[in-house]
């Protein structure tokens, strides 16, 4: 069966308006002569009959006049029939029957609810988004969908359940890619989905990213639990590896320049005294021998 997506879509075209100053300069002359006409009517009939055509005809063009602001267009239909959109500001003219359906082509900001997801490992998450998205093509958000406002709110809140469900809220061992970690790359590949999701209705996405991101409440408590145990872990890592880094330097200082020589017992009191001193998290008290080193 042959894809129809494509051609069922609209697409904006140029069309349907017209510099409104020069039929405006047509209205008061057509105005105008249609008065002359009915106040030469007062001596001839004719002239009465000749006037008002002339007057509808003024009128008709009074009719089509509308106003363009800035980054705003209208879309021109005939019947129903879509015939262009006009993207020129200031005073504009098109047939009286010819309707106009304007919309604004400004970025709009949007801060999306703050919705409850689970990320990748099935944590509950809370997740929030700004979006600054345009209009680019009228025909598509007036004609395409039902109504394009709404539908930007609703592919908001499912592009973020997306990419809240893709990856990790956090990664302890800062292996994997994270919602909390890598901003730049998650806000990249949400501005990806949004703007694949609303293609269909003409708009584009200048940027987003999140403005809320935590767990949810019910178990807060217990990741900033895990979060402290992690980072004593990480913590006592460091410092075990410097320790061990600064005894393998004390004991090859002191066999290079033959302070003393330690057998394999000693040698491993005086590393276990190293470890002790420099691991602790207490002050050492130094105890003074006075004997030999054997006693």
């Amino acid at each position: 069966m042959a894809d129809t997506t494509d051609t069922a879509r609209s697409l904006e075209r140029p069309g349907g308006g017209r510099n409104g100053f020069a039929f405006l300069a047509l209205f008061f002359t057509v105005f105008g002569l249609a008065a002359l006409a009915g106040m030469a009517g007062v001596f001839s009939p004719v002239m009465v009959i000749v006037a008002i055509p002339v007057l509808i005809f003024a009128l008709l063009l009074l009719a089509g006049f509308y106003m363009l602001q800035p980054n705003e267009a209208a879309a021109i239909t005939l019947f129903g029939a879509y015939r262009g959109t006009d993207r020129n500001p200031g005073l504009r003219w098109t047939w009286p029957w010819m309707g106009k359906k304007k919309i604004s082509l400004r970025a709009h900001n949007l801060i999306s609810q703050t919705i409850k997801v689970n990320d990748q490992r099935g944590n509950p998450i809370e997740i929030a988004a700004q979006v600054v998205w345009r209009v680019t093509d009228s025909a598509q958000a007036l004609f395409d969908v039902d109504d394009y406002m709404g539908f930007v709110s609703a592919q908001i809140e499912v592009a973020v359940r997306t990419i809240g469900a893709r990856y990790p809220y956090d990664d302890f061992e800062h292996k994997e890619v994270t919602l909390r970690g890598d901003h730049e790359r998650i806000s990249g590949e949400l501005r990806t989905e949004l703007m694949a999701r609303l293609a269909v209705a003409g708009i584009t996405v200048d940027e987003c990213g999140f403005t809320h991101l935590a767990y949810a409440p019910e178990i807060a408590g217990s990741m900033l639990r895990r979060q402290q145990a992690a980072a004593v872990v990480a913590a006592r890592e460091t410092l075990v590896a410097g320790a061990v880094g600064m005894v393998e330097m004390a004991l090859a200082k002191l066999s290079e320049r033959n302070v003393v020589q330690l057998d394999d017992e000693r040698r491993a009191a005086m590393v276990s005294n190293l470890m002790v001193v420099l691991c602790g998290e207490r002050d050492t008290q130094p105890v003074l021998n006075t004997g030999t080193l054997y006693q």
